[in-house]
């Protein structure tokens, strides 16, 4: 069997994933050990309550480990674009835990690209010291997977169109994986029993925020940065005396050539990722993680977990699912004779409305005409619809959405025309024909997807 399509001893059991380190991710979370497959990891990375409830419900029935991840832009320190600290969203997390009678035991939180990020107009000084309060109070908080992430140009560093200096980049990074280890220390003295951080280092092409170009062109990382990132990032760590938190990165970001655009996807290629998957077999305990998995095939993630990407995440996709959802939710209201007379909520209405009058978080990406744009703010794969759910025109619009449909019986015929998978599930007893069991029956849908890349059933 060439070393493609071999069986990478990454995993004893569903939900675990191999190498010491990776163990320690997902220590105490009541998984036995029963015998060798290749198997994985999926982290849902969503602050939407819909999507992480759907998430822990999903993992209740399944008897699943639960990964939540936060990114430096949705949680931090000033709120992010939530409005929740690194406390608060853990806290709201537990409390979902408790409303769906999920045990805390098999949840893991992490944290994503958790660096200056946000503070990348400013100089590099004063950007780091954000960053490390950031990863501090993360890990305080009791996030357990960090990714360390410092690739990105500060306002100082020089041309942004020239790469940054891996060194800059490493020596950055360690100097986060120490205030993150100071986080850990300050826990320690509250929770005695708390888990140590484990650490997920690099990035992927793009930054966070997801493609801007809609051409489909991928880079897959070469072999040669995957060694330097390694070497380089050890090496600081271990001057720095980190050489115990270096035991405990359990896995490096890579760009295994997969992405998606506005209006575009670029599939896994088993032949373009081989050199990298590859270049794995030099270190026996780290994995690759993938980001920007989003929307690819369920064989295509499959073989990527076979291929060493161990641990793969989705965020956009769920809220992208979601949204489909809540839009043919809204379909369903306008057609209803019994919700003639009521006030509708108008979702697609004010969801538009609220972008065009805040375009701070699509006008980058999105490109066109106004016709164009107007089409992007509603279907971009990109979801950058995403970051207005929060505001509270929005939240009122969609409860007004759910009231309506809960206080009548949504027919069968009207359910079949806009949710026929969801449909055939009522029927069968699977799914109630409530309004937001419907829009977390279609966020499960693509669980489920990635659930079985990661656990295939024997």
């Amino acid at each position: 069997m060439s070393s493609m399509r071999r069986r990478r001893n990454t995993s004893l059991n569903c939900g675990r994933i191999g190498g010491a380190g990776v163990e320690a991710l997902l220590a105490g979370t009541g998984r036995e050990i029963q015998g060798r497959h290749s198997a994985g990891v999926f982290a849902v990375c969503s602050a939407h309550e819909l999507v992480i409830s759907a998430l822990l419900q999903f993992g209740k029935r399944h008897g699943e480990v639960v990964l939540v991840e936060a990114t430096c832009n949705q949680v931090n320190q000033y709120g992010g674009y939530t409005g929740m600290t690194p406390a608060d969203f853990a806290g709201r997390v537990e409390g979902l835990c408790s409303e769906e009678g999920f045990s805390r035991e098999k949840l893991i939180l992490g944290g994503d690209h958790l660096g200056p990020n946000p503070w990348k107009k400013e100089p590099a000084a004063a950007a780091m010291a954000k960053a490390k309060d950031l990863v501090r109070d993360y890990v305080r908080a009791g996030f357990t997977k960090i990714h360390l992430d410092a690739s990105m140009h500060l306002d100082d560093d020089g041309d942004p169109n020239t790469p940054l200096d891996p060194l800059v980049i490493a020596e950055r990074t360690a100097e986060l994986c120490r205030a993150a280890e100071q986080g850990y220390e300050e826990r320690l003295r509250r929770f005695p029993e708390a888990q140590a951080p484990v650490y997920v280092i690099g990035t992927e092409v793009p930054i966070p925020g997801g493609a801007i170009a809609d051409d489909g062109e991928v880079t897959v990382t070469a072999p040669e940065d995957l060694h330097v990132t390694v070497r380089v990032t050890r090496e600081a760590f271990a001057r720095r005396g980190l050489g115990g938190a270096w035991e405990r990165v359990v896995a490096v970001v890579v760009q295994p050539g997969v992405e998606f655009g506005d209006h575009f996807i670029k599939e896994y290629s088993r032949s373009q990722a081989q050199a990298l998957s590859r270049a794995l077999e030099d270190y026996p305990g780290l994995v690759f993680e993938g980001h920007s998995t989003d929307y690819q095939q369920a064989e295509a993630l499959r073989q990527m977990v076979e291929d060493g990407v161990v641990i793969l995440k989705v965020g956009p996709e769920l809220t992208f699912a979601m949204r489909e959802a809540l839009f043919l939710l809204e379909h369903m209201e306008r057609e209803i004779p019994a919700l003639a007379r009521a006030e509708l909520s108008n979702l697609q209405q004010v969801m538009e409305g609220l972008m065009v009058a805040d375009p701070t978080y699509w006008a980058p990406y999105y490109k066109g005409d106004e016709a164009g744009l107007r089409f992007a703010r509603k279907y971009s794969l990109s979801d950058r619809i995403r970051y207005y759910w929060a505001h509270p025109q929005a939240e009122a619009a969609v409860n007004r959405l759910l009231d309506n449909l809960n206080s009548v019986s949504i027919p069968l015929s009207l359910l079949s025309q806009y949710m026929p998978r969801q449909y055939h599930k009522v029927r069968a007893g699977q799914l109630s024909l409530e309004a937001e069991a419907l829009v977390k029956g279609r966020i499960a849908e693509v669980l489920q997807k990635y659930s079985l890349a990661v656990c295939p059933q024997d």
